[in-house]
């Protein structure tokens, strides 16, 4: 009995399905071609966005890298300062 619900309501469904269908417009072809055209015009947006994204990154990057190398050799002259400051001091005793 339950089976035969489920089979009615499946071939209910079924037929609803195909009448909708069927009853559906096709779209011009210059729609679809408009769409496709707007589509291929954002990825190529999108593209070129991605690449300046890309060189400001590569732009951040050489920047950080000298700010590092400048930050190193910044420590690297007060450890010097640092050790000579003490060598100053026995030598004016």
């Amino acid at each position: 009995m339950l089976f035969k619900k489920f089979a009615v309501a499946a071939a209910i469904a079924t037929t609803l399905a195909f009448v909708g269908c069927s009853k559906k417009e096709e779209a011009p072809a210059t729609d679809a071609t408009a769409a496709a055209s707007e589509a291929v015009e954002a990825a190529t947006e999108a593209t070129e966005a991605a690449s300046e994204a890309t060189d400001a990154a590569a732009d951040a990057t050489v920047a950080a890298d000298a700010a590092a190398s400048e930050a190193t050799e910044a420590a690297a002259s007060d450890v010097a300062a640092t050790e000579a400051a003490p060598v100053e001091a026995s030598a004016a005793q």
